[in-house]
């Protein structure tokens, strides 16, 4: 057996009534099992390990996730002076090493806050309010200003930036409600000190100075309804990826098919044209050309299904279709390029590069600060993660340019240039050294059989 034949034509059988091979003569050649069983272990194994190993403890890979902490506490006036109790919370915060290794805690004013969570630059905002130090004095038992009636509770406000996506959020609550527990367990101990005798010989009173500080939560900004709970501009975001490789595949084995170079298999129909003699680089260029058309017809279906059809909550819808036909278009071209480099092959190297780490590195489910420093990285080049930014900006923060958007369409048009460049280059050095998909001689002899044929 040659190196180039998986099964010998001795062991074909031959004879009118008997087929030309049985399926038992294939599966007793080893070389039919291997790469059948090869390649999809090892992409398995590949994806599992991209996909678990990017989610599987966001809380211990957590760093720098952006939140802000707004002091608004004018201090109270106490017989011993003036205290500020706002300010040892806002320094307790931004000094916890279990605050400080897993979060970006930066102050701002209550206007800052809300624009910086308007742009979807922090997660969450801790907020003390401006009669803090008055309350918890007031709840030791002391006196209140005159002129003032502050809440006879200290309490704290957790506003929560839900259009980032709730895991963030979760995440950043989990970090900071323990820290507060922690500070106001802190707090009552030092209020215990000052606080009167009345309070101390009361059990529920003494009880509750124990742990003075209230932390309520509040949304910031409710989503609309049909957003999928903040998800659909990361699902919309997918779709076009997935629509952009779906597209790369089928318009090359389609093209393909028509040149002669693929067959057709449809049903119980085998078709296979006659080769024509182009080269690959004007192959890839008519590929390329039919992806220009493809991405707009297949963003404005994604678009007409989510928005007509279910009723997708689409703020500037048509800002967000430009940026879902320039994500397909540049998804697109990566795939034909891959495909035009590598072959068969290319698909599956599409697969692992724009799908696979694209979907694991994106900040989508598991927030960029949350994920392990591959995937931090690769994200930035990854065409998920730009789309993503692009498509919540639109969708959830007014399509405001500096946000995500700008960012979005350099990056993903940048990739666009780089696959078409690139696959034209391939393909044109392959056309210089004359490594043709089907040589010019077995080209000739094919049209020659075909002719004879056709003429008997």
């Amino acid at each position: 057996m040659s190196d180039d034949e998986v099964i010998s034509p001795a062991t074909v059988e031959s004879g009118p009534k008997k087929s030309s091979l049985r399926a038992t003569t294939v599966l007793r050649v080893p070389k039919v099992w291997i790469l059948p069983l090869l390649i999809p272990a090892i992409m398995i194994a590949l994806v599992t390990a991209i996909y678990i190993g990017s989610v599987v403890d966001p809380v211990d890979h957590i760093s720098g996730l952006p939140v802000l902490v707004v002091n608004q506490d004018v201090g109270a006036a106490t017989p011993s002076g003036h205290v500020d109790l706002g300010r040892s919370v806002v320094k307790a915060l931004r000094t916890s090493p279990g605050v400080t290794k897993r979060l970006d805690a930066q102050t701002a004013t209550l206007a800052q806050a809300k624009a910086d969570m308007d742009r979807g630059a922090a997660y969450a905002t801790v907020v003390i309010p401006s009669t803090f130090s008055a309350s918890a004095l007031l709840n030791a038992g002391l006196p209140a200003p005159s002129g003032t009636s502050p809440p006879g509770i200290p309490q704290v406000q957790l506003l929560e930036n839900s259009r980032l996506g709730s895991l963030g959020v979760n995440l950043a609550a989990g970090v900071l409600t323990p820290a507060i527990h922690d500070i106001s367990t802190s707090l009552g101990t030092q209020l215990k000190a000052k606080s009167t005798a009345a309070v101390t010989a009361n059990p529920v009173l003494s009880a509750h100075l124990a742990d003075p500080i209230t932390l309520t939560t509040t949304t910031y900004r409710p989503l609309p309804t049909h957003t999928a709970l903040g998800l659909s501009a990361f699902y919309v975001s997918l779709i076009a990826i997935l629509a952009g490789f779906l597209a790369g595949t089928v318009i090359n084995s389609s093209l393909d098919s028509a040149l002669g170079y693929a067959t057709t298999d449809m049903g119980p129909r085998w078709k296979m044209r006659m080769p024509l003699p182009i080269s690959r680089r004007q192959t890839l260029l008519a590929k390329l050309s039919v992806a220009v058309v493809a991405a707009p017809v297949l963003t404005g279906v994604i678009l007409a299904v989510a928005i007509a059809g279910f009723g997708m909550d689409a703020p500037h819808f048509g800002i967000l279709w430009l940026l879902l036909i320039l994500t397909t278009l540049m998804v697109t071209c990566a795939t034909l390029a891959l495909l035009a480099a590598f072959g068969n092959m290319g698909q599956l190297l599409a697969m692992v590069l724009i799908i696979y780490l694209s979907l694991s590195s994106s900040g989508g489910t598991v927030p960029i600060q949350a994920l392990p420093g591959f995937f931090r990285w690769i994200g930035a080049v990854e065409p998920l993660r730009q789309v993503l930014g692009g498509s919540r900006d639109i969708l959830y923060f007014g399509a405001q340019w500096h946000v995500g958007l700008s960012h979005a369409v350099w990056v993903l048009g940048l990739e666009l240039i780089f696959w078409v460049v690139f696959g034209l280059a391939i393909a044109s050095w392959y056309d210089h050294r004359k490594l043709y998909r089907i040589p010019p001689e077995i080209m000739a002899f094919v049209r020659k059989t075909v002719a004879q044929r056709t003429a008997s």
